[in-house]
C-alpha cells in the first residue's frame, strides 16, 4: 500500500486530538478577543478573568498535542510490528483501550496491508466509533487524575525494567556454557 506524506500520517494517527486542538485554540483566540474587549473597556478585573481562562485552553491545545505525538509514536511502533510479523491480534489488542489508540492500530495496520483485519477484530472486540472514551476511564471515572493513567497516556510502549545482563543461573558461563568449580 502506499504511504501518506508524513504530516498526513501525524494527522491520520490522531484525528481526535487534533480536532480537540482546533477546538481549544479556537477558544483561546475567543477568550482573548473578549480579554482585549474588557481590557480596552477598563475592565481589568474581568480581563484577566479571560486571559487565565485562555491560558488554561492554550494549555489544554499542548496537552493535546502531546497526546497526538505519543498517539503518532504508537502507530510508528505498531506498523514496525505489524511489517516485521504480518497481523499481530496481540499487537492490536494492547492499543485496543481507547478510540485514539484503535485509529494509530488501524492506521498501522493499513500501511502494513492488513487494515480489513485490522478493522474486523475491534470489531469482533465489541468497539464501535462511537466508543470514544478510554476503557479505563468508563470503568473508573476519576482514574483520569491518577499518575498511573497520566503515564500510560502520555509515555506509551513497554515499562523499562533494570535489565540484568549478568544475571544467569549459578554454575553457568556467560556463553551458556557449565563451569566447572
Amino acid at each position: 500500500m502506499r504511504r501518506l506524506p508524513r504530516t498526513r500520517r501525524y494527522l491520520r494517527a490522531a484525528p481526535l486530538p487534533h480536532l480537540s486542538t482546533a477546538v481549544s485554540l479556537c477558544a483561546v483566540m475567543v477568550l482573548a478577543d473578549a480579554a482585549h474587549a474588557a481590557f480596552v473597556s477598563g475592565l481589568c478585573t474581568v480581563g484577566w478573568l479571560l486571559v487565565g481562562m485562555s491560558s488554561g485552553w492554550l494549555g489544554a491545545a499542548g496537552l493535546c498535542q502531546a497526546d497526538a505525538l505519543c498517539r503518532y509514536r504508537e502507530y510508528r511502533r505498531v506498523r514496525a510490528i505489524l511489517m516485521r510479523r504480518g497481523f499481530c491480534p496481540r499487537a492490536l489488542r494492547a492499543m485496543s483501550g481507547s478510540r485514539c489508540r484503535r485509529d494509530a492500530a488501524l492506521l498501522a495496520a493499513e500501511e502494513a496491508g492488513c487494515g480489513r483485519k485490522a478493522r474486523q477484530f475491534f470489531l469482533d472486540l465489541g468497539y464501535r466509533l462511537r466508543h470514544i472514551v478510554p476503557d479505563r476511564v468508563v470503568a473508573r471515572p476519576l482514574s483520569l487524575f491518577t499518575p498511573k493513567f497520566l503515564r500510560g497516556t502520555f509515555v506509551p510502549g513497554k515499562k523499562t525494567t533494570v535489565a540484568h545482563e549478568h544475571r544467569r543461573p549459578h554454575g553457568l558461563s556467560v556463553s551458556g556454557t557449565a563451569v566447572s568449580e
